[in-house]
């Protein structure tokens, strides 16, 4: 059994085609792999990889079939190189979703989400989770899922994100929700490490080992919540306690990496 899980395992993250370019001598060391590695601990512990720091094979567009081509990999990182912006989003981008191997959306109910982000001057991107892809009634993963905001935060001598002078729209916030504390992020150019942890109705985020977030989801203070936020118009948003996870295009340069994911089992007792 142990063997098996470890084969289905590495199945599921090496989703990449065949390479086109002749085969390396055999005599060549492949480079270490310093990121988007997974030990046989934990892959028996539950966690997946979802990004191998080699190919993009395990994402596609929101509402789609296939990944942007503004979407690379960069130095063991995914990339959105958003060089050619289009209106608020990037030609070629769009907001990507973790899938399963038969392509549709990947759904987790209790889950622990974790990995890197790096984001660039005045950037902005957003994790977004419990998502529910419908793009006849939502044409954007955002009318659904919560978002962890990506944000250059900037400080007191350089400008960042026009975000940032927003309430509950900083790095860290549960975004137009709740607000994170000050100084969970780093600057832009440095990677934050992140979790997000959904566990029965409870979510919990974190950023750099701070917490960000710890609420209930769902109640009456959830729906107050919404309705007070930009999120009131969509009637779908917060409501769905099984969803799919995204990576935003918000039409700026950000890098993803070290990302895993982990369903975990319900702890409430009848």
């Amino acid at each position: 059994m142990k063997n098996l899980i470890l084969f289905t395992a590495v199945l599921f993250t090496v989703a990449c085609t065949a390479p086109t370019e002749a085969p390396v001598e055999e005599s060549a060391a492949a480079p270490e792999k310093l990121h988007n590695n997974i030990t046989e601990a934990e892959i028996i512990d539950g966690w997946e990889l979802m990004f191998d720091g080699q190919c993009t094979g395990n994402f596609r567009k929101y509402g789609d079939t296939v990944i942007g081509k503004a979407w690379v990999i960069d130095d063991e990182a995914l990339h959105l190189d958003a060089s050619n912006k289009d209106d608020w989003q990037t030609n070629g981008g769009g907001d990507i979703v973790y899938m399963d191997l038969d392509g549709s959306i990947k759904e987790f109910e209790n889950f622990h989400f974790k990995g890197e982000w790096k984001i660039a001057d005045r950037g902005n991107s957003g994790i977004i989770y419990l998502i529910h892809e419908d793009t006849e009634q939502y044409p954007y993963c955002w009318m659904t899922g919560l978002e962890m905001q990506v944000l250059d935060n900037g400080t007191d001598s350089t400008e960042g994100h026009p975000d940032a002078a927003i309430y509950k729209h900083r790095a860290g916030d549960l975004y137009d929700i709740n607000a994170a504390p000050e100084g969970a992020a780093k600057l832009a150019g440095e990677w934050n490490q992140f979790e997000i942890i959904v566990q029965d109705g409870h979510l919990t985020q974190i950023l750099n080992g701070v917490v960000t977030v710890d609420r209930d989801l769902f109640d009456d203070q959830w729906r107050a919540d919404v309705a007070a936020s930009k999120f009131h118009e969509f009637s779908g948003y917060g409501t769905y306690a099984k969803g799919g996870i995204a990576l935003q295009d918000h039409g700026d340069n950000v890098w993803y990496r070290n990302l895993k994911i982990k369903a975990l089992a319900t702890q409430i007792t009848e």
